[in-house]
């Protein structure tokens, strides 16, 4: 077996004749002497022209490919010493999948629903625009990221093993191209699937999941933490507890900050979801409209610095949907999707500009909350402008740029209704400064994407989380023995993978600490 790294016309990627045309020619190995080829990572490329750069493995004749196969070292753990883990988004559930593996036996206290029941709650929410505080695009099995798209991006090798974690993914039914993609994507529709896989490994070897269970205090003993007291009065205690709960979940900063626990402000971003149709962007990256039908939708990553502040493309969702993220009544969120086929007409992706605490300094009486305070703030006053009910207000782009005002606007694929609102009144005036500079900075980036087909929905707030629960170089947080914080929700994490290897790295830490 010969591995290569070699540049492929789509066609040459999708059709075999052409794959191994290809090869042969890279390789010079004869024809009658080819054997399998099996692609082994995969990165799409159009910036001068399209190209598919590809790491190839290549057999001779004769030679035998074995299939991979993904299986956990899954121990049964049903006697197992008991970990608790708060919250079944990433980093909790693969806290527990490492937990059977180390012999730990994991339970998992989640505050919302099994993802087949929250399916129906998003459903109702969708249909009523009334928010259901512990059943919503946020909360419940998966966490947030069960319903925003699945993406795999994290590559960074100083993070943790990413091949575990997309091991892991391909166990439970992923499909096994998340293993050579560069930008790899399973979808909303098919994540929902994995993840009750994920459900049924837990239980299946000892593990349990507590759904309904919001955790409302933890069980101390001394400095000590035994466990977690959940609402309905339920103890639940362990040798360890990991802190899971996600970046929305606010009681939890209010807990820490009513019993005196340190919390530290931390950055984090804020702005709008940006929406086009879909085929722009397609003639947009892919220059013009004749290429190939075999590529996917297209994707874009884009990054400026305005007055100091960094303005970047976030959660880009070709083929996508947007949703309504708000935890609560009073506020509204923004967020986006799209199912493994991405093959909605519009692509949407959150903008987003950095906020840290010298940007709102009469928040910071409010110390390490400010920029939380902030953030509540800003959610309540663009929900009231579109008059609540989940309602997002919407302007063109270009009206937004050019200070006009919002009473044309298009089509979009929001899941929800639009409001016709100048998003300069209602978002902070720092931020839509930025926005506005950054918005001509991405036209003159991507001909085409500063245009009147483009809409804005408001706001994209929960990019981050704006506290930070801190630990030290054990993983614990310093006041509080035997609590592991991690993942979004404890400021360590951005995304899907990331926070999957924070928490396998906190469910490693307390085996050795054994």
């Amino acid at each position: 077996m010969k591995r290569i790294d070699i540049e492929l016309t789509p066609e040459e990627y999708f059709g075999e004749e052409l794959l191994r045309a290809a090869v042969k020619r890279k390789t010079g190995i004869p024809a009658g002497e080819l054997g399998h080829i099996e692609i082994v990572r995969r990165s799409l490329d159009s910036r001068r022209g399209i190209r598919y750069h590809t790491t190839v493995d290549v057999y001779l004749a004769g030679e035998t490919y074995q299939q991979p196969e993904y299986k956990g070292s899954y121990q049964d753990c049903h006697n197992g010493r008991r970990v608790v883990i708060v919250g079944a988004g990433p980093a909790g559930l693969f806290a527990a999948l490492r937990a059977l593996e180390l012999g730990l036996k994991p339970i998992i206290v989640e505050r919302g629903k099994s993802v087949d029941e929250r399916k129906k709650d998003i459903t109702l929410m969708v249909r009523s625009g009334s928010v259901n505080a512990d059943s919503n695009w946020c909360f419940g099995e998966g966490g947030a990221g069960t319903y925003s798209d699945g993406k795999l991006y994290t590559r960074s090798t100083k993070r943790g093993d990413v091949g575990y974690v997309l091991q892991r993914f391909v166990e439970h039914g992923a499909d096994p191209k998340v293993m050579i993609d560069a930008h790899a994507h399973i979808g909303t529709d098919r994540l929902s699937g994995i993840i009750a896989r994920m459900r049924q490994t837990i239980i299946g070897y000892g593990g349990e999941i507590h759904f309904g269970h919001r955790v409302e205090s933890l069980i101390t003993d001394g400095d000590r933490v035994k466990g977690v007291l959940c609402a309905g009065g339920d103890r639940i205690e362990g040798e360890a507890v990991v802190l899971a709960t996600g970046h929305s979940a606010r009681d939890i900063y209010e807990l820490f900050h009513r019993n005196g626990w340190l919390l530290e402000a931390k950055p984090f971003a804020m702005g709008v979801r940006v929406e086009h149709p879909q085929r722009l962007i397609d003639d947009i990256q892919y220059h013009g409209s004749n290429h190939s039908p075999l590529l996917p939708p297209a994707a874009y990553s884009l990054t400026t610095q305005v007055d100091g502040h960094g303005v970047f493309s976030f959660c880009m969702c070709p083929g996508g949907v947007i949703v309504p993220a708000a935890t609560a009544e009073d506020e509204q969120v923004v967020n986006g999707m799209s199912n493994a086929s991405r093959s909605s007409a519009f692509a949407n992706s959150g903008i987003a500009v950095t906020v840290s605490p010298s940007d709102v300094p009469e928040y910071a009486h409010y110390a390490e909350l400010a920029l939380l305070r902030f953030q509540q703030d800003v959610e309540r006053k663009v929900a009231a402008a579109a008059g609540g009910g989940l309602k997002a207000p919407c302007q063109r782009l270009t009206d937004f740029c050019e200070g006009k005002g919002a009473s044309r606007l298009n089509r979009t694929n929001y899941m929800g209704q639009c409001e016709a609102v100048a998003l300069a009144d209602i978002l902070p005036p720092f931020v839509g400064d930025c926005l506005k500079q950054a918005f001509r900075d991405f036209g003159r980036k991507m001909r085409g994407f500063y245009t009147d087909q483009a809409s804005l929905l408001a706001v994209e707030s929960r990019t981050s989380s704006p506290v930070r629960i801190p630990r030290d170089n054990s993983g614990q947080h310093p006041q509080l023995r035997g609590l592991y914080p991690c993942g979004e929700g404890a400021g360590y994490a951005g995304g899907i993978v990331s926070s999957a290897i924070d928490g396998i790295k906190q469910i490693e830490r307390i085996n050795r600490g054994s």
